[in-house]
């Protein structure tokens, strides 16, 4: 077995989302994935700290992106156009084989409780990382946490839907998803008045 291999973190994840489909989540070990992947289990550790890590990898990447994005909006951009401008930062960095993941990591989540409570940890470090990058802009914190709510339904949203193995066309870039359901959000909240 080869000692390294550039794709080792994409085969590792491929390997345990199968794997917590076929038998579960609860029933598979890093052994397994490890196995699965044709690498060690060494290998696993070096890119992940335990399996439930591999469901939220690249959260803070995520975080990151959509709080430079929101730190890039023009100096006059209002909080709900400078967590577009984020949307589309991290959105941007989505590749194929996120969109090919989606459907397997959405099932391997809503099948464990423990993933789903942790899954929502990730909506909430998403969250903080926009409202963050808003107030540093000199956004009021109670402004800057519905922007950044928003921000964070519309980017579930546009996933979901960019992701969504149903659907019969192309799905195109995972940005042009993120800016209708964002849309579609301001537009909702601002029937709220």
């Amino acid at each position: 077995m080869p000692r390294w291999k550039p794709d080792a973190r994409q085969r590792l994840a491929v390997a345990a989302l199968d794997l917590f489909t076929e038998q579960g989540y609860d029933e598979t070990t890093v052994a397994q994935i490890a196995e699965r992947a044709g690498l060690t289990r060494s290998t696993f550790f070096r890119h992940f700290g335990d399996k439930r890590e591999i469901l939220t990898a690249g959260q803070e990447m995520l975080s990151r992106l959509l709080a430079e994005g929101i730190a890039a909006a023009d100096e006059d951009a209002t909080p709900l156009d400078a967590v577009a401008m984020g949307l589309d930062r991290a959105s941007g960095a989505m590749t194929d084989f996120n969109r090919e993941l989606g459907p397997r990591l959405h099932a391997a989540i809503e099948a464990n409780e423990e993933l789903r409570s942790r899954n929502a940890m990730k909506s909430i470090g998403m969250a903080a990382a926009m409202t963050d990058a808003l107030r540093r802009r000199g956004v009021p914190e109670a402004a800057a946490q519905v922007a950044a709510e928003l921000g964070v339904l519309a980017f579930g949203l546009g996933y979901r839907r960019w992701a969504d193995p149903g659907r019969g066309d192309v799905p195109g870039e995972l940005v042009t998803y993120t800016r209708a359901a964002f849309a579609e959000l301001r537009s909702a909240a601002a029937a709220l008045r």
